[in-house]
């Protein structure tokens, strides 16, 4: 009788695999050049919005995101081209600058929603993934149990990693906060990119 309460290898599997993916440590930069100039409680209302919508999107798509792709007619490379083209959009915001013209109270909405809770963290290679794992286990209630604590496991982790990027703005300074957004503006075009190329190719494929 196996009475494992939960799958190891797909823990660490789905925890790594998500980690890399939303790469929480990475996400920083893009988090302060949106919210470097806002008060603490604001970034850290910020940094719990933004964790709660990554969350709740790949829970909903765990529990149903087959069954929603399919009832659409939606393929994963539909879901990369879209993604693609909203980040390149935020990044665009962030190489120009446009992104400080916009109200402080819709600000704070926008940065919860979209680009920090989706399309960027919960993008679509996490909900790709997510889908993979789901199919993986099979039934399993071990399996269920895992991926379920891996996608807790790096959330917690990135409300960590935003929560506390409170210390490298008391480091950089307001001028070091306009260099991360160009920075982060950049990586997050590139990233645009790829996704569209991948969309592409995953068209061409069939995939």
């Amino acid at each position: 009788m196996n009475l494992e309460v939960i799958d190891l290898t797909i823990y660490a599997t789905a925890t790594i695999t998500l980690f890399v993916i939303i790469d929480p440590p990475g996400t920083i930069p893009l988090f302060l050049s949106l919210t470097g100039r806002k008060s603490q409680s604001a970034r850290a209302r910020a940094a719990w919005q933004a964790t709660l919508v990554s969350l709740v999107v790949i829970t909903v798509f765990a529990v149903a995101g087959q069954a929603i792709l399919s009832y659409l007619g939606i393929g994963i490379p539909a879901l990369q081209g879209a993604g693609g083209l909203l980040l390149l959009l935020v990044a665009l915001d962030l190489l120009t600058g446009r992104e400080s013209a916009q109200p402080q109270a819709s600000e704070d909405v926008n940065v919860a929603l979209v680009p920090l809770g989706t399309p960027l963290l919960a993008g679509p290679g996490a909900i790709a993934a997510t889908i993979v794992f789901v199919r993986q286990a099979e039934g399993a209630l071990a399996a269920y149990t895992a991926l379920a604590l891996a996608i807790v496991t790096v959330h917690i982790i990135l409300l960590l990693c935003l929560r506390y990027s409170g210390v490298i703005i008391r480091l950089i300074k307001e001028s070091g906060i306009t260099l991360v957004a160009k920075i982060a503006g950049l990586l997050v075009a590139a990233i645009a990119v790829q996704l569209i190329a991948d969309a592409v190719r995953g068209f061409v494929t069939g995939a």
